[in-house]
């Protein structure tokens, strides 16, 4: 019956769509699935026994190979998105998880790391930011002369005549689709990895203190109470201030435009032994469960009650992705009727992560 079963699981690992190579305890191949000689160039025979790093010569071999950290067991699986090159010297973007494999008694024997092609996907999304981008700027040039010629006219048509409210309003919402197309160029550059983080000493704690500063008055003028807490003074992190700027300018406007008429908007902030934590808390609407997994997607708009409001879905996309390149995380709790935190975590020591 044993026999059978191990018959069974090779079958399956055979057939599965991705590569599967498998390595002893010294880095050694064991194993190479048909997919995975595909994806090599190598053949099974031509792999077994030799090091990894001599078949995948993949980007993390030399430095952080990740079959390393699972055999000592500082991790139990690794994800991430790397390019190996194959047996002809090209190069092939892969997104890759590696395991430990362990025996019975939980004995350490090898590892396992099971790898697909994302040629076609990378090369899709290249395609897509060069449209959007063709797009973006085409639409840029006609809005931007629109605006202009608005805004003159508007100078020249004093009094409060029928045409100056006309003028007011095409003038008003150019300049809203201009600063649209501007967020949408900005986010399309940095999801690229074309707008790189110009890091420096930075201090939350400033940057904090003067948007509650900016804010306040905002806040006021709709009816709502904006408080910031901060217990302890955070460290100083290494950072994009601008970048990081628009992240909590961005929660700030949500919170604001999704309050009801009283309310109050917290900023809090704390820190762990590895992070420090920004909280932006609001008593509003909230967000539809059903749209609560999907709100950090790109174009992704919630359809729940007042929540359909101008843009392009973009902004907590931004936010996500600028918070994700400083090596940090994003999340959000929110309960309808209630109001919604969204909960910023950045490393004291940062994790850089590639643009």
């Amino acid at each position: 019956m044993e026999s059978v079963s191990l018959e069974f699981y090779k079958f399956v690992i055979d057939c599965v769509p991705v590569g599967v190579l498998t390595v002893d305890s010294h880095l050694r191949i064991t194993g190479l699935n048909p997919w995975a000689e595909k994806i090599t160039g190598f053949s099974k025979s031509e792999a077994v026994n030799r090091y990894c790093g001599d078949i995948l010569h993949g980007g993390m071999c030399d430095l952080g190979c990740p079959l390393r950290t699972v055999l000592r067991r500082e991790a139990p699986i690794i994800a991430l998105e790397t390019v190996i090159r194959n047996k002809s010297g090209g190069a092939v973007p892969v997104r890759m998880h590696t395991a430990g494999l362990f025996d019975d008694k939980g004995e350490l024997i090898g590892g396992v790391e099971v790898f697909q092609d994302v040629s076609r996907l990378k090369s899709l999304q290249r395609e897509r930011d060069n449209f959007i981008s063709m797009i973006a700027h085409d639409m840029k040039s006609p809005i931007v002369a629109i605006h202009g010629f608005a805004h003159r006219l508007l100078k020249r048509n004093p009094g409060d005549s029928k045409d100056r409210q006309y003028l007011s309003v095409i003038e008003k919402e150019s300049e809203r689709l201009e600063s649209m197309i501007q967020d949408f160029l900005e986010f399309s550059r940095l999801e690229a990895g074309r707008l790189p983080l110009n890091l420096s000493a930075a201090s939350l704690d400033k940057e904090l203190y003067e948007l509650h500063e900016t804010y306040q008055p905002v806040a006021a003028e709709k009816g709502l109470t904006l408080e910031l807490h901060s217990d302890e003074p955070l460290p100083v992190i290494e950072a994009d201030s601008r970048q990081l700027r628009r992240v909590f300018t961005n929660l700030l406007d949500n919170a604001l435009k999704f309050s009801k008429e009283t309310g109050t908007i917290t900023i809090s902030t704390g820190q762990t032994e590895d992070h420090v934590y920004v909280e932006v808390k609001d008593q509003g609407i909230g967000i539809d469960p059903a749209d609560l997994p999907y709100i950090f997607e790109t174009f992704h708009r919630a359809q729940g009650e007042g929540r359909k409001r101008g843009g392009f879905g973009l902004g907590l996309a931004a936010v996500k992705t600028i918070v994700e390149k400083h090596g940090g995380s994003l999340q959000a709790r929110s309960e309808p009727g209630k109001g919604s935190t969204f909960v910023v975590r950045l490393p004291k020591m940062r994790n850089r992560v590639s643009n």
